[in-house]
């Protein structure tokens, strides 16, 4: 991996050439600042705080926002906003991999500070009020640019050629902040680790390429998932997409479910209804793992078990109340809830795999690992690491790096 990868600078730059028309000349204040959102707003607490300034993460923010006040168009701004994201994105790859300075006393293997950094970011893209034009739509433009750059949605690059098994591995930020904030995402810790990794099996290398997701209901309405995902599902070999799920355990989902609970999400926002997709009048209720699902669970890949989850629930033919079926949906039935629940991790899960069999690659290895719940050691209710936390999440990346390295050796070219 090289900073900022070659192929990152030219698509951002080839981005920001597309909005060269919204440039306009230094004037007046543009006027049309926004507040920053409920996630934003957690950043000031003390614990963001801490886990900033222990990670030398607390740089970021006030180096963009220097970086911003440069700009004289809408153009320029574009390109520090892709330059900048993409820097952060692999500034935290490279901190989760050992390479370069730590920064301060923060283990590695912590996906918070990337967190924390971002929102920091965006709080400074929302409150900007450059010398030049900036309406609310380019102000959300800029913002996207921010969130694929510094997420590692436009990183993904898989190595040509024969010889090399491609695996696509997709993690999510924390969540649940207002519960504890001091919440880590085990998923996101293992995206990072394994960025443009390679591991090494008896029948032969395994290339992955990651990237992250947020947990907000809006941007996958919006479409983040299918356009992160697109270009890349065939020119692979196999893709998951990880959450945190239950305690103890981690669990290959099944079945996943075209039905969203509407539990409140990173904004405090949520509404139940069917997952929305581009043609829902031929979108169906359920779709499946085409994982390797048994070879995993047999495997003996870490001190969690694995299950082979295939749980739903749903309203059966002909029914009006929901019913769990323990053994998966049954024909004509409507969904409530895949094997991974209802939430985010379950709609990932169903867009990805949803995506696969649209795109016509139905024999593609994909689906969905939850990871157990990343805990903190006993008694610990304010520290924001101790080493059980840590050891915990060590041994949960390793785990799904085993996982990933069984299910590739399944994989036939």
């Amino acid at each position: 991996m090289t900073s900022l990868r070659v192929r990152v600078g030219v698509l951002g730059l080839a981005l920001c050439a597309s909005l060269t028309s919204f440039s306009a000349p230094a004037t007046a204040r543009s006027g049309s600042a926004a507040p920053p959102t409920v996630e934003e707003e957690r950043l000031d607490r003390a614990v963001p705080q801490e886990i900033l300034r222990r990670s030398g993460f607390d740089t970021v923010a006030p180096g963009f926002a220097r970086q911003l006040e440069r700009a004289r168009s809408y153009a320029q701004a574009a390109r520090i906003v892709v330059r900048e994201g993409s820097a952060l994105w692999e500034r935290a790859v490279e901190r989760a991999q050992g390479r370069g300075p730590a920064g301060g006393d923060l283990s590695r293997d912590d996906d918070r500070p990337l967190y924390w950094a971002r929102l920091g970011m965006t709080r400074e893209v929302r409150g900007w009020e450059p010398e030049f034009a900036l309406d609310g739509d380019r102000r959300a433009a800029l913002l996207a640019l921010l969130e694929r750059s510094s997420r590692g949605q436009d990183d993904i690059g898989h190595p040509r050629g024969k010889g090399v098994k491609r695996v696509l591995l997709t993690g999510f930020d924390p969540f649940t902040l207002d519960r504890d904030i001091r919440i880590s995402n085990p998923s996101g810790a293992t995206a990072l680790a394994l960025d443009g990794t390679v591991i090494r099996t008896p029948d032969g290398p395994v290339r992955v390429e990651t990237a992250m997701f947020p947990v907000r209901w809006g941007d996958f309405a919006d479409g983040m998932v299918e356009r992160a995902l697109r270009p890349q599902l065939p020119k692979v070999d196999l893709f998951t997409t990880v959450s945190q799920g239950r305690v103890g355990r981690f669990d290959i989902e099944r079945t996943n479910g075209a039905w969203r609970g509407g539990t409140g999400d990173n904004l405090n926002t949520g509404t139940p209804g069917p997952v929305p997709v581009a043609d829902p009048a031929s979108q169906p209720q359920w779709t499946s793992t085409t994982l390797p699902y048994e070879k995993i669970v047999a495997a003996g890949t870490g001190r969690f078990p694995v299950y082979d989850n295939t749980s739903v629930t749903e309203i059966p033919a002909g029914g009006t109340a929901p019913v769990i079926r323990p053994e998966g949906p049954t024909p004509g039935s409507v969904a409530r809830s895949g094997g991974g629940g209802n939430y985010l991790s379950n709609e990932i899960a169903y867009r990805a795999t949803l995506l696969r069999d649209r795109l016509g690659l139905g024999s593609l290895p994909g689906g969905h690992v939850h990871t157990p719940v990343l805990e903190f050691g006993a008694g610990n209710t304010t520290e924001v690491t101790d080493p059980v936390f840590v050891r915990n999440r060590l041994d949960i990346i390793a785990q799904v790096r085993a996982m990933v390295a069984v299910a590739a050796g399944e994989v036939r070219r």
